[in-house]
């Protein structure tokens, strides 16, 4: 097991070599995904581990992508997405450029869906989705678009759930054991490196959208966060959160009004 003490020079080394800054992450989620890797990569000590982070930039980005957690589905939470797509989308519309920011987006299944969405609403042509991660091995992914065929099941039935007007497999070609979605989709993506806990707002959007990424920082870099969203949010704009995520203690609150009952707000004017 790591100990606390070293889990910050682990971090240390991070910000100083590399220029990660996971300092305001959650230290006991933290903790434990290093843990998890210390132990399955079998390191006999921690000098052993610290070394090899420092020095092997292979193995640099296996850390990276086991700290940083990559869980995701498209159309999670269906009824997320159909409240995007009776709620948000008809007021999207009015726009004659729709800009939508992915923060966080991993591999890119949640920019795919919104990509759907919009194309279903006759709304994609004149959108351009941003997707961002902290973490360039996973947007290589996410540009591939190119998923697991054993997923597609899952996929199917939540987009389904969520309101979806077609058949889902129509949006993919199937070859071996994996899905390739259609590149029309993606011809509207724009891919692109970004650190929520330090960079900043690069452009004004309609809506944003960071869906259960900021339940892994402390409040201090939540807030942080949520600012960088508000400027980055043309007034009556609309930021979508996670399941577990919420503005209501954020300082932003009374400038903000949920949408129903699912984490969806639009800024006021």
């Amino acid at each position: 097991m790591v100990r606390d003490e070293d889990v910050q020079v682990l971090l240390n080394d991070m910000l100083d070599v590399y220029g990660y800054d996971f300092n305001d992450y959650s230290k006991a989620s933290l903790k434990r995904r290093i843990d998890r890797l210390f132990t399955l990569d079998k390191f006999p000590s921690f000098a052993e581990f610290r070394y090899r982070i420092k020095s092997d930039e292979a193995y640099l980005k296996r850390f990276v992508e086991e700290i940083t957690v990559n869980v995701t589905e498209m159309f999670r939470d269906p009824s997320f997405y159909q409240t995007l797509q009776k709620e948000v989308l008809p007021k999207l519309a009015t726009y004659p450029l729709i800009r939508i920011w992915h923060a966080g987006c991993s591999t890119g299944e949640e920019v795919y869906s919104m990509a759907i969405l919009l194309h279903e609403a006759n709304l994609l042509q004149k959108s351009l989705l941003y997707a961002t991660d902290l973490n360039p091995d996973v947007l290589e992914k996410a540009k591939e678009g190119i998923f697991p065929l054993s997923q597609m099941k899952q996929y199917s039935e939540n987009y389904l759930a969520a309101g979806g007007k077609r058949a889902f497999s129509e949006y993919y070609t199937s070859r071996y054991d994996r899905a390739k979605f259609d590149k029309e989709l993606s011809r509207k993506m724009i891919f692109a490196t970004h650190n929520l806990v330090s960079d900043r707002s690069f452009n004004e959007f309609q809506l944003i959208l960071c869906r259960n990424v900021m339940i892994y920082f402390d409040k201090d870099l939540q807030d942080r966060v949520l600012q960088l969203f508000d400027q980055s949010l043309e007034p009556l704009g609309f930021l979508g959160l996670g399941s577990k995520e919420t503005i209501r203690f954020s300082t932003l609150a009374s400038s903000y009004k949920q949408i129903g009952k699912e984490k969806i707000w639009r800024k006021g004017a």
